[in-house]
């Protein structure tokens, strides 16, 4: 139920605006350049079900829409006795899983980065936001964290070998891909528990299952975000096609 006083606070927010076109003001470009804009967007692994304290609850149109676009205006589940307050930033993000399963070390998650939103109004309980970037649609339900513009890290410098002894696996990337080619984002299940850092360079296998060979090299790729369990890594060269269950290494 919406509180009379928040339906106010909204009517007065929107009272200038033509009901047909309830739309917050346009931010503009982002101003963050293209492989900044790049990794704010890229996907990360997650082994659990995401506890989120703030989700997207709908819109501010005459009719009902679960979908929204750069200059929409959304309703969020938290106000000021949240903190939230006017001109707070928030990625918007969703958990993708493969036919519904439960999100557990077994079947990881991808999380989706569907874009970020700027607060414009703020009542106790709720707030109005606009979406002030789209990696993805915005969707009801879509869970917030904080924004904080991503560093780029640049890619070691030396080339040591790969370690052999110690081989991690491609994962999902977004969307749920399976294959992968230069300048693209997947996941692997190794992180910061395994030695991986920022910019932590990886060299990446198939096993064609050929008796006494070597594994074959499908190319390079680079930590983008690293997370305890699992990182997110940018490829940096493909020689052939990168699949899910491909084995990578470091150079380290």
């Amino acid at each position: 139920m919406i509180s009379g006083r928040a339906l106010g606070v909204v009517a007065g927010l929107l009272l200038a605006v033509p009901a047909a076109a309830q739309r917050g003001p346009i931010t503009g470009p982002t101003g963050l350049p293209p492989d900044v804009l790049s990794l704010a967007c890229a996907p990360t692994l997650a082994y659990a079900e995401p506890v989120p304290a703030m989700r997207i609850t709908g819109g501010q149109d005459s009719f009902v829409r679960r979908t929204f676009a750069p200059g929409d205006l959304v309703t969020i589940d938290a106000g000021a006795r949240d903190s939230v307050s006017v001109g707070q930033r928030f990625f918007v993000r969703r958990p993708q899983v493969w036919r519904s399963e439960a999100i557990t070390r077994a079947t990881p998650a991808i999380i989706r980065t569907a874009g970020w939103i700027e607060i414009y109004a703020v009542d106790e309980t709720m707030a109005l936001a606009t979406v002030a970037h789209a990696c993805d649609t915005i969707d009801v339900g879509d869970y917030l964290e904080p924004f904080v513009v991503p560093e780029v890290p640049a890619a070691a410098s030396d080339a040591p070998a790969a370690q052999r002894e110690n081989y991690g696996r491609v994962m999902m990337g977004q969307d749920r891909r399976r294959s992968f080619g230069r300048g693209d984002y997947l996941t692997i299940n190794r992180g910061s528990d395994h030695g991986v850092g920022p910019g932590t360079r990886f060299v990446l296998y198939r096993d064609n299952r050929v008796a006494e060979n070597f594994l074959f090299e499908l190319g390079e790729a680079v930590a983008m975000d690293v997370k305890p369990e699992s990182s997110t890594l940018q490829v940096t060269i493909s020689l052939d096609a990168i699949q899910e269950g491909d084995y990578v290494a470091m150079r380290r």
